[in-house]
């Protein structure tokens, strides 16, 4: 299968996606004394919890706002095919489905795949159904 959309721009996605995910905002209360953070009402602040960045957000709703509408369905029918709701044999009947969400708007259609849980993995399985991958793509050598 070749996608209509660019596998470098697939891949660009599930890399914002990785980045947006492993973003966690913390309940550490920044007018809080931090030596109270062990406290067991107030729980213990992480190191490895990072507040929210709203650039990450932003390039990544930007570069799926970038792309065509037929572009912007693909991208939700891989999500589907990675979630298991359709096969990867039943593309054609995901990809009509993904292109009514996106004729019914387009932000609809980001939001939906800005709220999909683990996006990044779960495209990643959507193109490993077809045999694509970002192996190598996006990599310094």
């Amino acid at each position: 299968m070749d996608p209509l959309t660019p596998l470098d721009t697939l891949c660009r996605i599930i890399f914002r996606a990785r980045e947006y995910e492993a973003q966690t905002a913390s309940d550490y209360d920044r007018e809080e004394d931090p030596d109270n953070v062990d406290d067991e009402q107030e729980g213990a602040l992480s190191v490895l919890e990072d507040e929210i960045n709203d650039s990450v957000e932003e390039e990544l709703t930007a570069a799926l706002e970038d792309l065509g509408e037929d572009q912007l369905a693909e991208v939700v029918a891989f999500s589907w095919v990675g979630q298991g709701t359709y096969e990867a044999a039943d593309w054609d009947e995901a990809m009509d489905e993904a292109n009514t969400l996106v004729r019914e708007g387009t932000e609809q259609a980001i939001d939906e795949l800005m709220e999909q849980p683990m996006l990044a993995s779960v495209l990643e399985s959507g193109l490993a159904a077809f045999d694509l991958s970002c192996a190598g793509i996006g990599e310094m050598s």
